[in-house]
């Protein structure tokens, strides 16, 4: 499969700690990649190097055969990469419709087409009825729901996920499951950075696990569950 984001020896250090060091991997266009560690393993700061909110400080970051290291966060927004966050971040004084009308609006400005679109991300992520709803009163479920609304929204052709399902019941994390797969079944390649074992098993075809910024693993849900290194490092303090 051709790769759809590709990452070489990307490191990044905030004085003298190396948050990620030397991380290479590629992601197919069409995959469901995700990415596993423990607390401060460097998740989430390689998700910020790949959507522009950070600069690495070594390697290359190579998006649809473009380099997208060094653009800024807008501009590898623009290129086709959404993002969520670990703390979901709306605008809470504005409705649920409004929140995913202005990441809609990147590429309709027409407010009449944006609206549209926002409606039918709304009705798949099942806000639709809450759509008139202030996003500072949602419930946490719906919060996540709302945050990859908006992400969706800016039509990307990647998806980054940073811990969606935390925090969600079993039959939330099921219904946020199903609709990954939908999502993917459609063409979206999606990279997740996810805590529930059960939805990486579920999801991912394929994954990599950082410790302390080094990739110390990569390959199959299965492989990777199975690895000495991983069991130590991760899923032997992890609840799985």
């Amino acid at each position: 499969m051709t790769a759809l984001l590709a990452l070489s020896n990307v490191s990044k250090r905030f004085r003298g700690l190396i948050a990620v060091d030397g991380v290479s991997f590629t992601v197919p266009q069409g995959a469901m990649f995700a990415v596993i560690g423990s607390n401060g393993a460097g998740k989430t700061t390689l998700f910020n190097m790949i959507a522009g909110a950070m600069k690495p400080d070594g390697g290359a970051i190579v998006f649809a055969g473009q380099g997208v290291h060094g653009l800024t966060a807008d501009a590898v927004c623009r290129r086709g990469i959404a993002r969520t966050f670990q703390i979901v971040r709306p605008f809470p004084g504005l409705s649920v419709e409004d929140n995913v009308i202005i990441g809609a609006l990147l590429h309709r400005p027409d407010v009449t087409a944006a609206r549209g679109h926002a409606h039918e991300l709304l009705r798949r992520l099942d806000l639709f009825d809450k759509r008139h709803r202030i996003a500072s009163t949602l419930t946490l479920p719906d919060r996540k729901r709302l945050e990859m609304a908006r992400a969706l929204a800016t039509g990307p052709r990647l998806l980054l996920l940073d811990e969606v399902m935390a925090g969600l019941r079993p039959t939330e994390t099921d219904r946020m499951v199903a609709i990954l797969k939908a999502l993917n079944a459609e063409g979206l390649t999606i990279l997740l950075i996810e805590h529930v074992m059960r939805a990486v098993m579920a999801l991912a075809s394929h994954v990599l696990v950082l410790d302390h910024g080094v990739a110390i693993a990569e390959g199959s849900p299965e492989q990777v569950a199975r690895d000495p290194a991983v069991v130590q490092s991760y899923l032997g303090v992890e609840t799985v």
